[in-house]
């Protein structure tokens, strides 16, 4: 079974149900598949097959930690009747091209796509992993993950999420968006300064505590990454 690896240290492995839950790898680096070439997945089969079949294969493919049937339950519990189209990200014509919507999901943002999932992969791979241990999910946002990550975990059983964004820093109607989120598990924090300073807060806040507990929705890691390959 493909096993990922740390771009910091080629010799460090793990799982793809570790490299989910962890999100970085203890030496700080990012955790990516040795090569394309290990991924067994027939791609033209897959083009007959509705959006959630398709997330099934793919992501069963990329996270061989996950087979088939409990991905399916995954995606399922994930995406339906949360977009306003069954393919999730539409497709329409305009003169002889196509364009792919991305704004179909709960927040507007194509980050939803990843992030209706995520919840649900942490928490599978958490009891893969065999740890039961509360979750809490820190993140920066200049404006679109901070709402698609606060409604994608919102209510989700053992994990809170805080997100921090710029006071001044994101449109009236992300600000609006975030600070009236519903949700016993959310919390919504502005920071005095710009989108770097929010995001410096929370890496001190990771390099401080080390907490095994703590964890990430920024978009720098396979378990964000991952879902977007879908609607590619």
């Amino acid at each position: 079974m493909m096993e990922y690896q740390s771009t910091r240290n080629p010799d460090l492995h793990a799982t793809a149900a570790q490299a989910v839950l962890q999100g970085l790898a203890p030496d700080g680096g990012l955790y990516t598949m040795p090569s394309v070439a290990e991924i067994k997945l027939d791609w033209q089969s897959l083009l007959p097959l509705d959006t959630l079949s398709m997330a099934r294969e793919i992501l069963s493919a990329l996270l061989p930690s996950f087979n088939k049937e409990e991905m399916d339950v995954l995606v399922h519990a994930a995406y339906t009747d949360k977009f306003e189209t069954p393919d999730l990200t539409h497709t329409v014509a305009v003169g002889d091209d196509a364009v792919l919507e991305l704004f179909r999901g709960p927040t507007s943002a194509f980050k939803d796509v990843a992030l209706c999932l995520l919840p649900y992969l942490m928490k599978a791979s958490a009891e893969k992993c065999g740890d039961a241990e509360k979750i809490t999910i820190l993140t920066a946002t200049s404006g679109d993950t901070g709402k698609a990550a606060l409604e994608g975990f919102r209510d989700v059983p053992g994990i809170d999420i805080a997100v921090f964004y710029p006071r001044d820093g994101v449109s009236p109607v992300q600000k609006a968006q975030m600070v009236t989120q519903e949700g016993r598990n959310v919390h919504v924090c502005a920071v005095d300064g710009n989108f770097d300073d929010a995001q410096s807060g929370v890496k001190q806040i990771f390099e401080s505590v080390r907490d095994r507990g703590l964890s990430s929705a920024n978009s720098i890691n396979i378990r964000r990454l991952v879902p977007q390959v879908v609607y590619y």
